[in-house]
């Protein structure tokens, strides 16, 4: 893979475009368009790790998101001064800001397809069509892989398909798109080796499989088999991104609301801590524990931002040649440091009872959903008449009815169907679910 191709400004159904102009490169027109988008507004109420969040610092899927694209902004162009240095050629049409900007919009969307209640609401809708009758009743009526589709809910791919909707959504730079995959392969690839990186997950759905061969044949994505890429070197950062902040600040969340003690806390941070340590004494110039813990925090991420760009810089032409294989977090210095804390994350935050609690009602809400719209599509796509059903295809969103009139198979209707239900907000849906079966009016 070479960076010019890898930095394409090109966006589907568009003519080619300069990548940098005097006020606002595309890069950064692209993260515009999603920080306005109306699916990133709905992160405000999607859960991050604490469910329905009583209190304020706590943070949710739009301030994570938020976090992470800062992070993403500063990987990206520390990353960017180096490979504009090693590559001259370059320098005549990109910036260090134009690689800041593509990992910031990437890491800012890389959450936009997860559904309600976290985790726990990709498994359910999974489950639905694997156990449940009405999902399981769709399995001889789509092909194969369309099938892996809907058993395999993944975030990922749902973020791919909302960011492309109807072929073309937001209009995203292919640069962009490519950053945001991490996972460059769809649902059904029966070889797919779990133990590599980029094949972990899988990146797209059936309906989405054009416009990802279209991005990563102008991008010029390394081929494996046919449909299967090598990642987009710059979607290595935005994974360190969403590492860093996620494991750092779920262990701040814990320790602001009692489930870590602060002096455990301070010890994980302090363990990560090599560049710089010598601002340790300045926490007996914070009052509170709240200020220390987030000072704390601050130095920690910092320093791993310096481990990841590094380690990225060093393994460039690895990542460029598909040869490399982990994480940057994996590897970096502060592994064994980092590892500490996601176990530790594992046992007392990602366990905890309140956590617990509101995944287990996610397991009931969402099936409960797509039992009843799902055949509220199936329905119309069979020109049956119910006033049930008629009744509950007022409460779907205009688009979303108007996709579904048009639809003519029933893999199509089930993508719609889960994008609603998988769009839904936690209280949104918690609160829908009661009325649609009786229990609130």
């Amino acid at each position: 893979m070479n960076w010019k191709n890898l930095l394409s400004a090109q966006r589907s159904g568009q003519k080619p475009q300069p990548a940098t102009e005097p006020s606002r490169s595309a890069f950064e027109q692209d993260y515009d368009r999603i920080i306005f988008s109306h699916p990133f507004r709905k992160l405000q109420d999607k859960t991050q790790v604490h469910p329905l969040p009583e209190y304020d610092f706590v943070h949710t899927r739009l301030t994570h998101s938020l976090e992470v694209s800062s992070v993403g902004r500063s990987l990206g162009k520390r990353v960017g001064e180096v490979i504009l240095q090693r590559h001259a050629d370059l320098k005549s049409e990109y910036s260090l800001f134009d690689f800041g900007a593509i990992v910031s919009a990437a890491s800012l969307a890389h959450d936009l397809g997860n559904p309600p209640f976290g985790h726990a609401g990709e498994d359910s809708i999974s489950d639905f069509f694997k156990h449940h009758p009405v999902g399981l009743s769709l399995q001889q009526k789509v092909n194969e892989a369309q099938w892996a589709d809907l058993i395999q809910f993944e975030g990922n791919a749902q973020g791919f398909r909302i960011l492309n909707k109807n072929q073309y959504g937001l209009k995203l730079t292919f640069a962009t798109l490519g950053a945001f995959t991490k996972y460059p392969c769809p649902a059904f690839y029966p070889d797919r080796n779990k133990k590599k990186r980029s094949q972990k997950k899988f990146g797209f759905f059936q309906s989405e499989s054009r416009i990802f061969t279209e991005v990563a044949s102008t991008l010029k994505l390394l081929p494996v088999v046919e449909n299967v890429y090598e990642r987009h070197p710059l979607a290595y950062l935005v994974e360190a991104a969403d590492d860093i902040c996620y494991s750092i600040i779920d262990l701040e969340d814990a320790c602001n609301l009692g489930l870590v003690s602060y002096e455990e806390a301070k010890s994980l941070f302090e363990n990560i801590l090599t560049h710089n340590k010598s601002k340790l004494g300045k926490l007996e110039e914070l009052a509170s524990k709240q200020e220390k813990i987030g000072f704390l925090r601050a130095l920690a991420i910092g320093d791993l931002m310096d481990e990841c760009s590094t380690l990225f810089l060093d393994s460039e032409l690895e990542i460029l040649e598909g040869k490399f294989n982990s994480a940057l977090a994996d590897l970096c210095p502060s592994k064994e440091a980092l590892k500490e804390i996601i176990d530790i994350s594992v046992d007392k935050i990602y366990r905890a009872r309140q956590v617990v609690e509101i995944e287990a009602a996610g397991h009931k809400v969402l099936p409960g959903l797509l039992e009843e719209f799902l055949q509220v599509g199936i329905s119309m796509l069979e020109k049956k008449k119910s006033r049930k059903h008629e009744n509950l295809s007022l409460l779907l969103p205009e688009d979303i009815l108007l996709n579904i009139k048009q639809a003519t198979d029933y893999y199509t209707v089930a993508r719609y169907i889960i994008d609603f239900v998988s769009g839904l907000t936690d209280r949104y849906a918690i609160s829908l679910f009661k009325k649609i079966k009786g229990f609130a009016v």
